[in-house]
């Protein structure tokens, strides 16, 4: 496996980009980087406060310097925000430094993978149902635009869907055919 590889999973939350990221890092041996813990570490707080001193567009903005930064390094898995690929500048590094995958999960499977965290600042309304589907409605296209991979995570085990970004890398020449038997 060449360490150049960099692949970036977006998605909305729930979509299971943590999960599945940790367990596709380890089958490819690339180095695992979450982009909202990063941007907790950069700040010393956690998401929701950044939220709620600076707003969503505070947020957006570290978000964006992380992702610019972090698509500069070689030999990743980033997982990425949900929010993420609202600002072109993130479409444009993530499509043009590495692979892109793009998780998908309905809004019935969010909410149910979503409903207990408190550290979701979006979520935290009377509706997060409808939150969900606008988010669906605005972000899919956006999902759809720059991945180079799209894989449906709903009713999934993580290691089933790590079997099949895997086989689909290799049906793309991403990753090497011998490469393929070492992730079995």
């Amino acid at each position: 496996m060449s360490q150049t590889l960099n692949l970036y999973l977006i998605g909305p939350m729930g979509a299971g980009k943590s999960t599945i990221g940790r367990l596709l890092s380890s089958e490819l041996e690339l180095e695992f980087i979450d982009s909202d813990r990063e941007i907790e570490l950069r700040c010393g707080t956690n998401i929701p406060w950044i939220f709620d001193k600076e707003g969503e567009s505070g947020f957006r903005d570290r978000e964006e310097c992380a992702i610019d930064e972090l698509t500069q390094r070689e030999g990743i898995l980033l997982a990425t925000g949900g929010g993420v690929v609202m600002r072109p500048a993130n479409r444009a590094h993530l499509a043009a430094r590495g692979t892109v995958v793009y998780l998908r999960t309905s809004v019935e499977q969010q909410l149910a993978r979503t409903s207990r965290d408190k550290n979701r600042p979006l979520l935290q309304t009377e509706s997060p149902k409808q939150v969900l589907s606008d988010l669906f409605a605005i972000r899919d296209p956006l999902y759809q635009e720059v991945a180079d991979i799209v894989i449906q995570t709903d009713q999934r085990n993580p290691k089933n869907v790590v079997n099949e970004i895997i086989k689909r890398l290799v049906e793309s020449n991403i990753i090497d055919d011998s490469d393929e038997d070492t992730y079995r």
